[in-house]
């Protein structure tokens, strides 16, 4: 009877820290992003979230496997690795988190505009105060888990309804999912979405989250690839539902507001029920990624300071007031998120390629033998992603 609880335990936990990763990633800015490349490419996009969810799985069981073999996180392997690296790596990636999390406070606004005709700085408080609550709880790490299953399977289900309702050409989109008309015109969108899906915090969130509740070693390697490829898996469902909702809609020829294209997209396919889905959605993915910015990003933090360790919490609910806040005076930061898009591009090759090195070191991972495809797989991802990350580099030009 313990043993079943035990193991009834574990797979909430890592459910959880799957949706954790999976929501993270699932946020304001991938509504829009997904909404626009689909405008642009229309079927073709399908081939460019076939190769994103490929290399995906390249970068999520590299990382998810060392972080569990090792029981250390992300920032700490750095350290082992380049004395120091870990501070600089920490610091991007808050740095990125709080950029980020401004828009996600501000997208979670959005949603209940939409959803309540709310103003965008009422809305922006109420989100806010959403997060701060659930890290004031005695029991956070639960909540966290219960917080994004519930509405990570909410957003999937009415994403779901709005693609039934658009009726998108299935066939069509297979057909180019694996044979597009320009390989070349889709290498900026794959590079693109493949950042926005596993870059900055993100990679980390649910590796950090089975830390926490002490899921590590090379003994429970099975339950961590298994937490991780059901993350992969919640986020390309939601990928691949998005896309076919809004491929229904732009194959009618209705034109998205370029403002919100994602919005227009839902009242197109399910008139003003497929709108108000959308507030919800768009409210929920704000939510889910304010949580998942806050946790990961002070969990990269704790380890380097023990004041940070102590007050977690406490620097979490910091970490959110502070993007509220910046949200609700300033509007919408274009330049820092800009410049955060930037940071996120070089952050993931950096982080990977430091995992991959952490990999063959016995002081890390001990006599773990990590699989000799999966590192040249991890080594592919990494220049691909560093020359997404060279890209990146030109926005930050653009700012000044």
């Amino acid at each position: 009877m313990i043993n079943n609880k035990g193991k009834n335990t574990n797979f909430g936990v890592l459910l959880g820290a799957a949706f954790l990763m999976a929501t993270s990633a699932i946020g304001p800015g991938f509504l829009t992003q997904s909404a626009t490349f689909t405008e642009t490419y229309a079927a073709n996009f399908g081939f460019v979230i076939l190769v994103a969810i490929i290399l995906t799985f390249g970068v999520q069981l590299n990382i998810w496997r060392i972080i569990g073999v090792s029981g250390m996180r992300g920032q700490d392997i750095a350290n082992k690795v380049v004395p120091g690296l870990g501070y600089f790596i920490a610091a991007l990636v808050a740095l990125g988190g709080l950029a980020f999390n401004i828009g996600n406070v501000g997208g979670a606004a959005l949603g209940l505009n939409v959803l309540l005709g709310l103003d965008i700085k009422l809305g922006t408080i109420m989100a806010g105060i959403v997060g701060i609550i659930i890290f004031l709880a005695k029991d956070a790490r639960s909540l966290v888990d219960r917080f994004t299953k519930i509405l990570g399977g909410l957003m999937i289900l009415l994403v779901a309804y709005v693609t039934f309702s658009t009726n998108p050409p299935v066939g069509e989109a297979v057909t180019k999912t694996v044979a597009p008309d320009n390989i070349n015109m889709l290498i900026f969108p794959i590079i693109t979405l493949l950042g926005g899906t596993v870059g900055g915090y993100i990679t980390f969130a649910g590796g950090h989250r089975l830390i926490d509740a002490g899921i590590t070693g090379e003994e429970n390697l099975g339950e961590i690839n298994r937490s991780s490829l059901m993350g992969i898996g919640i986020a390309s469902i939601m990928r691949i539902l998005l896309f076919l909702a809004i491929l229904g809609v732009v194959t009618k020829g209705l034109a998205l507001d370029p403002s919100n294209p994602a919005a227009s997209a839902f009242l197109h396919g399910a008139g003003t029920v497929g709108y108000k889905f959308f507030g919800i959605v768009l409210c929920a993915a704000g939510l889910t990624s304010v949580v998942g910015a806050g946790y990961t990003s002070v969990s990269f933090l704790k380890t380097l300071n023990t004041t940070i360790a102590k007050y977690e919490n406490y620097f979490i609910i910091g970490f959110i007031a502070v993007s509220t806040i910046i949200m609700t005076f300033l509007g919408q930061p274009a330049k820092l998120l800009v410049l955060a898009g930037s940071l996120n591009g070089l952050i993931l090759p950096v982080t990977l390629g430091t995992i991959l090195m952490a990999s063959k070191r016995k002081d890390i991972v001990g006599e773990y033998k990590h699989p000799t495809w999966l590192l040249v797989f991890g080594i592919i991802v990494v220049i691909l992603t560093a020359y997404g990350g060279w890209v990146s580099l030109q926005n930050i030009k653009n700012l000044f």
